[in-house]
């Protein structure tokens, strides 16, 4: 890992870093890179923006910052100089089921807008970003896209999974537990044994949650090194992937290879393949059209589910299946899980990654796996629909999202129970005020009604670990946690703050949902929905000032990705061209 790389040749002229480092006028502003020990030749080198979202919070963060050494030294032994610097996040298994999860969503736009403040106002060259927890991962791809200097992407890695009394569990298995504690299913000392046994080691949330589902995003949409985003974070290969990716970000510089060169429609329609196949996180359908937005593609809700829905499922994973990450890894990788949908058409192949090679090429060596069962062949797949199926209908004209992957009845039908915030219906939940055959509506929990669109896993877990995952249905304009099963749909638009129609549901009022054929009805006339909504009157939150306030003030629908600017589609310049 020491070897030197040969030096390439880089015209300075063409970077960033110009401004700050090139001629007499930029003397102030080298002598405090002087200050900070540089070299001469080190100024002179391209400078490389190491960006980590390292933190205290969680498993998920606290190893970025040891992983980002590794990245430095590659991008030094690659003739780069890299500069290091860190970002927020909030981590929702902490935040989850209380008002701190208000800042999740919002966390996404604050770390994409932090990334391109500091690499905007120090001028650096390209990016090298790291990322654990869910929001994380799509807001540092978004800065990249964004800034598009030339950038890769680097997964923290999954957590390993805990073993209680002989089975392998994750942190799932605790949400859960806590809805089998509220029937007296599980004892108080039972409990604590799980909670101290169900997170083993540093890493993110070790089943397709949203963190592993948007790690597999990175590899297929092309941001990440290969292999890159299975190996868990305890893995000591994960110094092979981040050395590599700092020596091959100095190439990417040379070769002028940037991120919208690479998350192209037909990346972005890959992208959504793997959320499919993968039976991954419903959030998936949110973070890729705001990805998609920083490169001016119009991708939305309904136009991944179309991908979804042609996807077949074919990955065994958590929380619908048997496995998680670390057994996907070692079955083979995200690589071979692309391999075969790849065969079988449901990849594009001709698409540039950050190897410099096409999806295609990375692909070439990779041979299937016969002594494994965590992945099946894309012809042989768990259902010929992918595991996240989007929806449509009066109650959500612009969709809705569920996931379908370990669900064996694909329908249902039964009265609302409304709510008008999560706490709410966690109470009903937790005291059993609900029956079977409902269909519990949770709404004014949008991205700006909440504000912040909050995830609801506490309240489906626990309804789940009540023995009644498959006895009732849920309904919000929030989302659910890549941990949530059962027949739990998300992301309903327009949402309730806005006027749309989940806010004009009433008690008894008959919901419909059919996953089968994409449709989410209330047996509601449209004269009725109309009368409805002419006494309709809107709610102000209780947050009218702050970051969470300003987000309300700004943010878009849930179907565009639930973004604040105005996107590449606007812009004017772009920071890679300055």
């Amino acid at each position: 890992m020491d070897a030197k790389v040969d030096k390439p040749v880089i015209d300075k002229s063409r970077l960033p870093s110009r401004h700050t480092t090139v001629g007499p006028a930029r003397a102030p502003h080298r002598s405090y890179l002087y200050a900070m020990g540089l070299s001469a030749e080190e100024i002179a080198q391209p400078l490389v923006g190491v960006a980590s979202c390292w933190n205290e919070a969680a498993p998920c963060n606290i190893s970025l910052m040891r992983q980002a050494q590794v990245v430095k030294k590659g991008v030094a032994a690659a003739h780069g100089t890299p500069r290091e610097f860190c970002t927020i996040t909030v981590t929702d298994g902490i935040a989850m089921g209380h008002q701190g999860m208000k800042a999740s969503l919002v966390s996404r736009e604050v770390i994409a807008d932090s990334v391109e403040l500091t690499m905007r106002g120090h001028c650096y060259d390209a990016l090298v970003g790291l990322a654990g927890c869910d929001k994380s991962l799509p807001g540092m791809m978004m800065a990249m896209v964004r800034l598009n200097v030339p950038s890769i992407f680097i997964y923290g890695g999954s957590i390993l999974p805990g073993s209680f009394r002989g089975r392998q569990v994750t942190v799932q298995d605790l949400f859960e537990a806590v809805g089998q504690h509220s029937v007296g299913q599980m004892s108080d000392e039972d409990l604590t044994e799980l909670e101290q046994v169900a997170c083993p080691s540093a890493g993110s949330c070790g089943a397709q949650f949203t963190a592993n589902t948007m790690a597999t995003v990175a590899e297929a949409i092309g941001l990440a090194l290969p292999y890159s985003c299975g190996a868990p974070a305890p893995y000591e290969i994960r110094d092979r992937f981040c050395y590599a990716s700092g020596e091959k970000i100095v190439e990417l510089i040379a070769d002028n290879i940037r991120p919208r060169d690479i998350v192209t429609r037909k990346a972005l329609e890959n992208a959504a393949a793997v959320v499919a196949a993968t039976g991954g996180s419903t959030n998936g359908a949110l973070h890729l059209p705001a990805i998609a937005h920083e490169a001016g593609i119009d991708f939305d809700l309904f136009e991944v589910a179309e991908i979804f829905r042609k996807t077949p499922y074919i990955a065994d994973l958590k929380p619908g299946g048997r496995y998680v990450a670390k057994d996907m890894f070692e079955a083979g990788g995200i690589p071979m899980l692309m391999k075969t949908l790849h065969e079988h058409g449901h990849l594009h192949g001709d698409v540039m990654t950050v190897t410099g090679r096409t999806l295609a090429e990375n692909m070439t060596h990779i041979r299937w796996n016969p002594d494994q069962d965590v992945v099946r062949p894309a012809n042989q797949p768990i259902t010929r629909t992918g595991g996240v199926v989007g929806l449509r209908g009066n109650l959500a004209p612009d969709g809705a999202i569920v996931k379908v992957a370990g669900m064996r009845n694909l329908k249902f039908a039964g009265p609302a129970r409304c709510f008008d915030s999560e706490e709410a219906c966690f109470e009903a939940v937790n005291s059993r005020n609900y029956k079977e055959g409902e269909v519990l509506v949770i709404r004014y929990e949008g991205p700006k009604g909440g504000p912040g669109m909050r995830e609801m896993l506490a309240t489906t877990a626990a309804i789940y670990g009540q023995g009644m995952g498959d006895k009732v249905a849920l309904i919000t304009d929030g989302r659910f946690s890549g941990a949530t099963r059962g027949f739990c749909i998300g992301h309903v638009g327009p949402e309730a703050a806005v006027g749309g129609p989940i806010g004009l549901i009433e008690d008894g009022d008959i919901i419909e949902i059919d996953a089968e054929n994409g449709t989410l009805d209330a047996r509601l006339s449209e004269a009725e929905l109309a009368a409805r909504a002419k006494r309709w009157q809107p709610r102000q939150t209780d947050y009218q000032s702050g970051a969470i306030w300003k987000y309300a003030e700004m943010v878009g629908s849930a179907r565009r990705g639930a973004v604040t600017h105005p996107g590449a589609a606007k812009e004017t310049h772009c920071y890679a061209d300055i």
